[in-house]
């Protein structure tokens, strides 16, 4: 009869899993503000979804993106992929809104992006969020 042998781990599974639960959280996403022409308060749905909407106050929409800030962007106005109110008032990226808040994993971004239209929201901005 044979001894029985206990198998032990081997040094590239321990290694892989060290590996794995050290990893950082990918970098991958930002979130973004993009400024919209007043003529979006004619637009009944933009005004139903304001109704804190401080006259004077910035109308903006504010996304997600996997892309590039810029290229998101313009995927919006050339309506790949976009926005209706950003393609139609979009006037230009706010980075002084959102920058700072940039890069963040994936999961990060889905909250912030929730977090950041209720922000502007409270402060009295016309907010559409993607």
């Amino acid at each position: 009869m044979r001894p029985s042998r206990t198998r032990a781990k081997s040094s590239v599974t321990v290694a892989r899993g060290k590996r794995a639960a050290a990893a950082a959280p990918r970098l991958s996403h930002n979130v973004y503000v993009i400024e919209l022409a007043p003529a979006v308060l004619r637009e009944a749905r933009f005004r139903r979804r304001n109704p804190q909407y401080i006259d004077g106050q910035p109308c903006v929409y504010v996304g997600m993106t996997g892309l590039s800030v810029a290229e998101r962007y313009a995927n919006h106005k050339r309506g790949h992929k976009g926005n209706v109110f950003a393609g139609k008032y979009g006037k230009r990226l706010l980075p002084e809104l959102f920058a700072h808040l940039n890069p963040m994993p994936y999961e990060a971004a889905l909250t912030m992006e929730r977090e950041l239209a209720e922000d502007l929201r409270q402060a009295g901005y016309g907010v559409w969020q993607g």
